[in-house]
């Protein structure tokens, strides 16, 4: 358990002194989301007798209203759903493919050295949709077109800007701006809405009741489908109607390791989910709490654990209907022995790096979690990956086109090479614990090559440190810049290690002396959200953080 330590200016009565707010706590059901329009619809629809997975689409629909340029029906979704009644967890990768037109060729025929980040030949499928889909027809009780009232009428009659959302569309003005569909969209008067500003989307409003009245086949088969196709011929894309119509999400089974008495549950590859569990594999060998929270030798064990198991995320996290991907090999506890001789408890290491391609490491996500009455329970993250994805947008649809593609290597002997109707390397991971059988904790963490690091800081502020969510959530994080990765140029040596200012500057000296290149600022330390549901007691304790403009709810 967690101790009060007073800290001089900060007289907060309970918790640690770092913790931003209360645990939030309820006895029947839960959302948290990263903005709390969409935390308030998504608990509405709990209230009014729908599951988990009926509040964490609607609260998705309003998060792609309220958080345009993080998430939207231009992106992909994957999703980790605890089904009470059979006692196990469903996982499902709404990710979508590369067109079927466009060949590593065209890459090599303009020259370009690595997938540009902007434009149409980022571009992959869009799997939301079929996600809400999919999730809906398995495990839903309401209507598709339900659901997306709320957000319809926010874009209708709009939302004001809340004020993390507000900065970062701010920071995407001027490449907004040299696109005229994103401008039309997403700019009033040549710029973006500041905080508590009224913005409406009506576009954005007219397909979602296109989407409601027509369902999802629209996107995939019908009119959507075909307006996306003409704006591809329009801006020199390559998608075709045949990618959309032979797009579909597949149901996949969740992957686990122990830790400290508890299963951790991720996604299998195209996504870095196993990342998060090699890296607890590595660290499960070590007395973590003996070493103390957040001080040098603590966050030396964590970066090195990092290092090794972005080094098999670059050899071969990939899509794994075109590469072998080992995962019971990668995620062995004997794996993880050999590998944590490799560690040097007074030397950072230096890894053998592959000159890829970079992976974007902002933040562009979003990530919600939902528990209803009976103890169902939804892990859900969804993306345009970086922010407002490609940067193209249709301006009749009102959303841009995820830009998830930029993460293949065009280097044809890597897995994560591109290939027509293949799946790209993934960063958005949704994350669950289970303990005896039971679910334990929905959550994840934002941003990136933040997003396996920030699971592990979490949970290890919770199993090694006993944190409460939401302490876990608030503590002081770093983040390792430079390890290999699957689809890019990288940082040298032993790369950088980047910490927030709550991490003290003797904590930095030291891990200088240790080896380690220590950024300055550095920024993108994720974004949280998580719902434990408590052994004990049975009830609620909902979390969020202060790095986004996020909020937990319950009832």
């Amino acid at each position: 358990m967690s101790v009060t330590k007073p800290v001089a200016g900060y007289d907060r009565p309970a918790g640690d002194p770092y913790a931003s707010r209360s645990t939030v706590m309820a006895p029947y059901g839960m959302v948290a989301t990263s903005q709390p329009l969409a935390t308030e619809v998504g608990l509405q629809v709990l209230r009014s007798g729908g599951n988990a997975v009926d509040a964490a689409m609607a609260a998705n629909a309003v998060l792609g209203v309220v958080e345009p340029h993080n998430c939207g029906i231009g992106g992909d979704l994957f999703a980790i759903v605890w089904r009470a009644r059979s006692r196990r967890l469903y996982g499902l990768n709404a990710s979508g493919r590369a067109p079927g037109d466009l060949t590593l060729d065209e890459f090599r025929r303009r020259g370009l050295p690595a997938i540009p980040s902007a434009g149409p030949l980022a571009w992959s499928v869009p799997g939301c949709v079929d996600g809400w889909a999919q999730l809906l027809k398995r495990f839903g009780t309401r209507s598709l077109g339900e659901l997306l009232g709320p957000a319809i009428e926010y874009a209708r009659r709009g939302f004001p800007v809340s004020e993390i959302i507000s900065a970062q569309w701010v920071g995407a003005e001027h490449a907004l701006s040299q696109r005229p569909g994103a401008a039309r969209v997403y700019l009033r008067d040549g710029r973006a809405p500041r905080a508590g500003e009224v913005f409406r989307n009506p576009a954005l409003a007219r397909t979602y009741r296109l989407l409601s009245e027509e369902g999802p086949d629209a996107f995939y088969h019908g009119s959507l489908a075909k307006r996306l196709g003409q704006y591809s011929r329009r801006v020199g894309g390559f998608f075709s109607l045949a990618d959309f119509a032979l797009h579909g999400s597949d149901w996949v089974e969740p992957v686990s390791t122990t830790y400290r008495g508890r299963e951790i549950w991720e996604l299998p590859p195209n996504c870095q989910g196993i990342a998060v569990l090699q890296m607890h594999n590595i660290l499960e060998g070590y007395d973590l709490a003996s070493l103390g929270h957040n001080t040098a030798p603590y966050l030396h064990l964590l970066t090195e654990a990092k290092k090794i198991a972005f080094e098999d995320r670059a050899r071969y996290y990939a899509d794994p209907e075109f590469a072998e991907v080992p995962v019971t090999e990668l995620i062995s506890k004997s794996r993880a022995q050999a590998q944590r001789a490799l560690i040097n408890p007074k030397r950072a290491m230096s890894l053998p790096l592959r000159g890829l391609p970079q992976i974007p490491t902002a933040d562009e996500t979003v990530y919600l979690c939902a528990v209803d009455r009976e103890r169902n329970a939804v892990s859900l993250i969804q993306s345009n990956y970086a922010g407002f994805g490609s940067f193209e947008v249709p301006p009749d649809l009102g959303f841009c086109i995820q830009n998830r593609g930029c993460s293949f290597s065009v280097d044809p002997d890597h897995p994560n090479v591109f290939a027509p109707r293949k799946r790209p390397f993934h960063t958005i991971i949704p994350g669950f614990v289970t303990q005896n059988g039971k679910p334990l904790l929905a959550f994840g963490v934002m941003g990136g090559d933040m997003q396996p690091q920030g699971h592990v800081q979490v949970l290890c502020n919770m199993f090694d440190f006993g944190m409460t969510a939401q302490e876990a959530g608030d503590a002081g994080r770093f983040r390792h810049a430079g390890s290999s990765e699957p689809s890019g140029r990288i940082g040298r040596g032993a790369g950088t290690v980047h910490l927030e200012s709550r991490i003290p500057r003797s904590v930095r000296s030291e891990l200088r002396r240790l080896g380690h290149h220590i950024g300055r600022g550095g920024g993108n330390f994720g974004g949280y959200q998580a719902i434990l549901i408590d052994a004990a007691t049975g009830m609620l304790h909902g979390a969020t953080e202060p790095r986004k403009d996020g909020s937990a709810s319950g009832y």
